[in-house]
């Protein structure tokens, strides 16, 4: 990555200090743009969110026939969508064992068709506009955490075989291999046998979604307006009983207004403080790409069996390599250490494959996470013309283009038999996770002891190019940042969402907040929600930071 001088503009083309594999064969410059929005306007239908949700949907949408405009706060692909790391799979994160406990055998199995058509709907769009993208079928291969032979390997074992009972059970080509192994592991650890779901997919996901906004752009229908970032969306009128008018208006931070028949808030978090936000739990995962010798190993997807489980898959290098994305070490929000994950994920690599060679790129991105298991598509609670997409646990990639049928669908008034298994307004399977939601809120309610804490006692202490929070007066805790040339930044640090307190998160420099995941940039710029609004500036470093950083 380029030095932070060099590239004052970062923050608006990806929500961390790091960049991502992506940008090895598709760089930010390579991207489209669109022009920021300059007047109000009204359209029929405004997605917010630029990342695979919100254009996907647009795709669906547009190909129906529909006008739809386009709205993004920062640049298109900037959040998790172009952090991810590019699995196409409908072997879920949580297991069908436990998404059946919860949905029961019908939701299970609507939960495997929904995200094997997302996965195969990818290669669908791939052939149509002829996107080259990296787009392949892969096996999927789940090993237990454990080396081979002891009790908890076997314990994992009889797990990944009732997990593989119950997918074929529901229709996925998946079976139990005892002895089943990965070419290209050769290290001393021995962990073979487990799960093999066949017929999965891994991509390039910027190449495939900047493939997509390309044909999007040449619509007569479609309109995007970047580096427009929207501050609240609201129904206004009256409608009963198919008497009145009620529409959607939608206030941007540069004083515009957008009026919509209908609203889709594709921001992984919606915008508006309800209840969906206390049913999420909000992850940190890190990533590593290390270049390994073409052909040396076996292209699938590979998971181990453990709770913040390791994942991994291969994408494109040079003619000589291809670079081994390993992933993991997941923790909530702000509350732990982040700098020794690429660590532990280096090591768990070079153990397991010892042709590894240098690790070119780390990031991380974020995962949030339904109490249920499964993603909410649709109107958001309290709402009738405003539709959410959240939740994607884990699965954002399938689950943002599933979400484009679903939402299109749900507009065109077409019946959809995923619908109520995604449903944000579902009861049921809510009031089976209630331990976990309640277990949860007292957790991050804890986090505001953030309030009696202070990471330094003095600025000067800061070393160039990190940051944290200064407390001395508990009521307005200030988060510093010292750039690289010494220069101080300082802003509030009280989350403008429910008023958190940041915390520095030294691998992405980026300040996060441990109540409900927002996190900000080192300039204090929103990069994920819930929060809508920046950080505010504190000092003339500060205002000046942001004001470059989120022009």
């Amino acid at each position: 990555m380029p030095p932070e001088s060099s590239n004052p503009q970062h923050t608006m083309q990806t929500s961390g200090e790091s960049d991502p594999v992506w940008t090895h064969l598709m760089p930010y410059s390579s991207l489209p743009t669109f022009p920021t929005l300059d007047k109000d306007l009204e359209t029929p239908i405004c997605i917010i969110g630029a990342g695979i949700a919100g254009i996907q949907t647009a795709y669906e949408l547009v190909l129906r026939g529909k006008e739809v405009t386009l709205l993004e706060a920062r640049d298109v692909l900037s959040g998790e969508t172009g952090r991810t790391s590019g699995h196409l799979t409908n072997d879920l994160d949580d297991g069908y064992v436990e998404i059946a406990k919860k949905h029961g055998e019908q939701g299970a199995k609507i939960a495997a068709e929904s995200h094997a058509w997302a996965r195969d709907h990818v290669g669908d769009v791939v052939k149509k506009l002829g996107i080259e993208c990296e787009y392949r079928k892969v096996r999927a291969v789940d090993v237990s955490q454990f080396e081979r032979g002891g009790e908890d390997w076997e314990k994992e074992m009889e797990e990944l075989r009732e997990e593989a009972e119950m997918q074929r059970k529901i229709g996925i080509e998946t079976r139990f291999d005892e002895n089943v192994t990965v070419k290209g592991w050769g290290g001393k650890i021995d962990q073979r046998g487990g799960m093999v779901a066949e017929n999965q997919a891994t991509f390039h996901p910027t190449k495939y979604l900047a493939g997509v906004l390309a044909w999007l752009k040449e619509q007569p229908n479609f309109y995007c307006y970047t580096r427009t970032r929207v501050m609240s969306v609201a129904e206004k009128g009256v409608e009963m009983l198919g008497i009145g008018h009620k529409r959607v208006v939608i206030e941007t931070e540069n004083g515009h207004t957008v009026q919509a028949d209908v609203a889709i808030e594709a921001t992984c978090v919606p915008l508006q403080k309800l209840s969906v936000i206390t049913q999420l739990e909000f992850y940190r995962t890190y990533c590593i790409a290390v270049r390994v010798p073409k052909g040396s190993v076996e292209d699938c997807l590979l998971y181990d069996n453990a709770e913040m489980y390791k994942y991994v898959r291969l994408t494109a290098c040079d003619d000589k390599d291809d670079y081994l994305v390993v992933g993991g070490c997941d923790h909530k929000v702000g509350q732990e250490e982040t700098t020794p994950r690429f660590d532990e994920l280096e090591t768990w690599t070079r153990e397991r494959f010892p042709q590894a060679g240098s690790v070119d790129y780390k990031w991380s991105g974020q995962i949030f996470e339904p109490a249920d298991q499964m993603g909410m598509i649709g109107k958001n609670q309290g709402c009738d013309k405003i539709y959410i997409v959240t939740g994607d646990s884990g699965d954002g990639l399938t689950h943002g283009v599933l979400a484009g049928r679903l939402l299109a669908d749900e507009i065109d008034g077409v019946e959809n038999p995923w619908a109520k298994l995604y449903s944000p307004k579902r009861l049921g399977s809510m009031l089976k996770s209630l331990p976990s939601i309640i277990s949860h809120d007292v957790q991050i309610n804890l986090q505001y002891k953030r309030f009696l804490q202070t990471d330094i006692t003095d600025i000067e202490d800061l070393v160039p190019g990190s940051g944290g929070v200064l407390n001395t007066v508990p009521s307005k805790p200030v988060a510093v940042y010292k750039d690289e040339k010494g220069k101080v930044h300082q802003y509030s640090a009280l989350c403008p969402h429910l008023k958190g307190v940041v915390c520095w998160n030294a691998a992405e420099k980026s300040f996060d907040c441990p109540v409900h995941g927002s996190r900000f940039s080192k300039e204090g710029v929103c990069v994920s929600g819930p929060a809508k609004a920046n950080l505010s500036p504190a000092d003339d470093g500060g205002l000046a930071a942001q004001e470059v950083a989120a022009a």
